[in-house]
């Protein structure tokens, strides 16, 4: 049973030291991603042309993505493809089961998180082992990421230190992160070189050429792959774009907007098998063919996974990630969400302020915030909203609507609030006062003052 965000929220901020640092951490993470951008002259047009060809290529899909195969059975890799994160999960399943594979280390993939493959691959007796050193620590934890580019951003050193000892053993109290890293390379290198298949995910795929690009900062990716005689790669089908030059504009942008580096440490090409290897791609969809049907909605599919509209919202960076209970939090996850189940994640496209600072961030101009707001109109109008929610909205709707009614409310509040004692306003029916002080009454209001002025 999914809980809600508000709930979820609540748990979060009872630590204040925790939400403080979480949010400082992640604003100092933003402001790193303005410098970058400010240090490229040109970064608007980038923003254009990366936009651009991405409409274009999502427009044209069905003809890049036969492109693709094309060029990519002409390389010799096996392409597969699933319509939804179980068949994703059962090819994969047979892939590995027809060469006896026992252990499989993974690089980076939330579209793996998305179709759940870890659990499923455990089920069936085989060992599954995250490379990429955060999600190596929230797997030893046996949680899901908070973050698509930091998963393990929610935790503290010490917390990690702790962590490695009960696991590893490794020196209790050792808190140096050179220390801890070490650590963990000693326990994954182990894992590298007895494992007999390697996963990643996708950042991007192209037509032209029929390969695909894995953007890493510790080459995980390209040590399991190298190593191993098998290689899979999971991709969603929204990871093209149509030819190699294009490549450019998004490896300029990814890096920058996500971590504030000029570019990722590793970008690699993977193209054909290696010698005497296998090289498997399996593309999914898993409900994004029918995002791309919804005429509001199917932008969202230009997302590159950068995670700055998470760095930059003020409700993700108070609330943490693992209170949206999403694959990807934060307001990229909550307009990607409700397509995969409106109903389950209803709630999440009331987790904003509709700032605009997501969409103001997009490296590839995704209209986040608007599409949160949407997705408001949409739900509203179903039957998956609470109906106290419903009958509130409906009565903010008359009272809103109708300037009579607006004065005479607000004549009455300003009264009440002079005459009545705080307890009648601060209590727990009252949501908005649980953990402010109303506000001291004006002597008129804004219409009232501004009347007088006018005078």
């Amino acid at each position: 049973m999914r809980g809600s965000i508000k709930d979820n929220s609540e748990v979060f901020l009872k630590n204040e030291e925790r939400t403080n640092w979480h949010d400082k951490a992640l604003w100092f993470v933003r402001e790193k991603r303005d410098l970058a951008a400010k240090s490229i002259p040109e970064w608007e047009q980038l923003r254009e042309k990366a936009s651009a060809v991405k409409m274009h290529t999502l427009s044209n899909l069905d003809q890049y993505l036969i492109e693709f195969e094309e060029n990519a059975l002409k390389n010799g890799v096996k392409v597969h493809w699933a319509k939804d994160g179980e068949e994703h999960n059962r090819i994969i399943e047979e892939i590995l089961q027809s060469h006896q594979v026992k252990k499989v280390v993974k690089s980076k993939s939330m579209l793996t998180e998305e179709c759940h493959l870890n659990p499923h691959l455990e089920s069936k007796g085989i060992e599954v082992i995250d490379t990429d050193l955060g999600e190596r620590i929230i797997q030893l934890k046996k949680e899901p990421p908070s973050h698509i580019v930091m998963p393990a951003i929610h935790l503290k050193k010490e917390e990690v230190s702790e962590l490695f000892h009960e696991k590893w053993n490794t020196e209790k109290g050792n808190n140096d992160p050179v220390y801890l890293t070490y650590q963990a390379r000693l326990s994954l290198r182990k894992d590298f070189l007895t494992a007999d298949a390697a996963i990643t995910g996708v950042n991007f795929a192209v037509a032209e050429t029929g390969e695909v690009v894995v953007c890493t900062n510790e080459g995980n990716a390209d040590v399991g792959t190298h190593i191993a005689p098998l290689q899979i790669h999971s991709m969603g089908i929204e990871k093209l774009i149509p030819q190699r030059e294009h490549l450019g504009i998004f490896t300029r942008m990814l890096a920058r907007s996500a971590t504030g580096q000029p570019v990722t440490v590793y970008t690699s090409h993977f193209r054909k098998p290696k010698k005497e290897g296998e090289m498997h791609i399996v593309l999914v969809d898993n409900k994004r063919s029918e995002r791309l049907s919804k005429e509001k909605y199917w932008t969202s599919l230009k997302c590159i996974r950068c995670g700055a509209c998470m760095n930059t919202c003020p409700i993700y960076r108070r609330s943490g990630g693992h209170s949206y209970e999403a694959t990807i939090p934060g307001p990229i996850g909550s307009i990607l969400a409700p397509n995969l189940d409106t109903e389950k994640y209803s709630d999440l496209p009331f987790a904003s302020t509709l700032c605009g600072s997501c969409s103001d961030v997009c490296p590839v101009k995704i209209n986040i915030h608007e599409q949160l707001f949407f997705w408001r109109q949409d739900i509203g109008r179903s039957n998956v909203l609470p109906k106290s929610k419903k009958i509130s909205m409906k009565i903010m709707a008359g009272v809103l609507g109708n300037p009579a009614v607006y004065k005479m409310f607000g004549k009455m509040m300003r009264i009440s609030l002079k005459l009545l004692p705080s307890s009648i306003f601060e209590n727990k029916l009252n949501t908005w006062a649980k953990n402010r002080k109303m506000m001291e009454a004006p002597k008129e209001s804004f219409q009232e003052w501004y009347q007088k002025r006018k005078k």
